[in-house]
C-alpha cells in the first residue's frame, strides 16, 4: 500500500516527535517538610513529592514567626502530623524563642499559620499531637512537658495545670509522643538512661502519674509503637564505634518488658527511628556512620537485621529525622549537615532500601530539624 508523499511526511514528523518527546512529569501528590530551625526566623521548607517518589524543592516557604537556634535540636519530632474529623495539622517548635507554632494543612503542600504561643517551657524540641490535644517537649532547666488544646480554628490554648517536669531538671529529653490509644504520653531523656510513661486522663488530658523506667541500653532517644502495645527505642550508646542498637519493649501498664534488647545495628550514633505501617520493618538513621540500618519486626517482638553488615542504605552527611511516605513505600532521610533530603523505594516483602537518586537540596548545612512526609 502507497501513502502519498505529503501523509509519509507527516508521518515521519509525528514519529521523529514522539521519539524524541520528554517523558511526563508524574504529578505532585504529597510533600515533605522540614525546618530550617534559624536565628534569624525560623521557616518550614516544603519539597513537593511526585507520584515515582522524587522530590522538588518548592519556591515557597512558611514562618513560624518563631527563632530557631542553628543549631541541632538533638530531638525525634521537632515537626508534628496531627488531625481531627475535619483538619490537618502540622506543628512546628521554636527552640530559639521558646513557643511553638501550628498550621493547618489546607492542600497537598499548604500551610496557613493559625497560632504561635509560649510552649510552657524553655527550648521546645519535640511536639506530639493527638486529636485537638498537643504536648510539647521542653528541654530547657527545668526540663517539663506542657500541654495544650486546639480549637476548631487552630488556636492553641495552654491546658491548666498541665506542666509536669521530667525524673530531673536536666535529662536531655529526645523525645515526647502518645501512645496510640492515647492514655499514655512518653518522654526519652537521654542523659539518665530514662523513659519516662505519664499516665493521661482522657477527660482532662492531664497526666495524673509518671513513673521513670530504666532503658534497656544506653542513651535512648527516639519511639516509635509497633501495635498499640508494642514499643521500639532506638539507642545511641553515647556515640561508641558501632555500639548503637534498638530495643523492643511491651508495655503493661506503666511498665515496660523487654522483649528484645539493644539488638545491635553495628553502626555509630543511632538516634532517629522510623516504621513502616506494615508494621514488618523499622529503620535507624546512624548519624556518625552516615547509614541506615533496618530491621525486620515481628509480633513476638523480635528484632532482625535485614543486612548482616547493619548497613542497610547509605545517606549523606550525619543523617538524623526520618519519614516514610505514600503507604511506606518510601522513605525519606535529612541530612542535617548537608542541607539535604535523601530519598529511598521500599521494597515491600524484603524492606530493602533502594536509592532514588541524589539527595535533595534545600536547607541549611547546619542545624536543620525535623521532617514530616504524606
Amino acid at each position: 500500500m502507497k501513502f502519498p508523499a505529503r501523509t509519509v511526511s507527516a508521518l515521519a514528523v509525528w514519529v521523529l516527535a514522539a521519539a524524541f518527546a520528554s517523558p511526563q512529569t508524574p504529578a505532585n501528590i504529597g510533600a515533605v517538610f522540614s525546618m530550617t530551625n534559624a536565628t534569624s526566623g525560623n521557616e518550614i521548607v516544603v519539597f513537593d513529592r511526585g507520584s515515582d517518589g522524587l522530590l522538588t524543592l518548592s519556591a515557597t516557604t512558611y514562618a513560624t514567626t518563631g527563632m530557631g537556634t542553628g543549631a541541632a535540636l538533638n530531638s525525634q519530632g521537632s515537626l508534628a502530623h496531627g488531625r481531627d474529623l475535619t483538619h490537618q495539622w502540622l506543628a512546628a517548635v521554636n527552640a530559639g524563642s521558646n513557643d511553638v507554632t501550628l498550621f493547618e494543612l489546607t492542600g497537598t503542600s499548604t500551610l496557613q499559620l493559625t497560632s504561635t504561643v509560649p510552649s510552657g517551657g524553655d527550648k521546645p524540641v519535640s511536639v506530639t499531637i493527638r486529636n485537638d490535644v498537643l504536648y510539647v517537649l521542653n528541654a530547657g532547666n527545668p526540663n517539663n512537658i506542657t500541654g495544650f488544646s486546639i480549637d476548631a480554628q487552630g488556636l492553641l490554648t495552654q491546658i491548666p495545670n498541665s506542666t509536669r517536669p521530667l525524673s530531673a531538671a536536666t535529662t536531655g529529653p529526645a523525645q515526647v509522643g502518645w501512645s496510640p490509644d492515647g492514655e499514655m504520653l512518653l518522654v526519652t531523656e537521654k542523659q539518665t538512661d530514662l523513659i519516662d510513661l505519664f499516665s493521661v486522663d482522657g477527660s482532662t488530658n492531664l497526666s495524673t502519674s509518671m513513673v521513670s523506667l530504666p532503658s534497656n541500653g544506653q542513651t535512648p532517644f527516639g519511639f516509635k509503637f509497633r501495635g498499640p502495645r508494642q514499643l521500639l527505642v532506638s539507642e545511641s550508646f553515647n556515640g561508641a564505634t558501632d555500639a548503637s542498637a534498638l530495643s523492643d519493649y511491651a508495655v503493661q501498664g506503666q511498665s515496660l518488658t523487654v522483649l528484645a534488647g539493644s539488638v545491635p545495628t553495628t553502626e555509630t550514633t543511632a538516634r532517629w527511628i522510623a516504621t513502616t505501617s506494615s508494621r514488618k520493618f523499622a529503620y535507624t538513621a546512624n548519624m556518625d556512620s552516615n547509614t541506615i540500618t533496618g530491621y525486620h519486626t515481628s509480633g513476638g517482638g523480635q528484632l532482625t537485621l535485614l543486612n548482616v553488615d547493619g548497613v542497610t542504605a547509605t545517606t549523606g552527611n550525619a543523617p538524623a529525622d526520618m519519614a516514610t511516605a505514600r503507604h511506606s513505600r518510601y522513605l525519606y532521610v535529612l541530612n542535617s549537615m548537608d542541607g539535604t533530603i535523601s530519598a529511598f523505594h521500599i521494597e515491600r516483602s524484603t524492606g530493602a532500601l533502594t536509592s532514588l537518586g541524589p539527595a535533595v537540596a534545600g536547607l541549611p548545612t547546619v542545624g536543620a530539624a525535623g521532617l514530616l512526609a504524606w
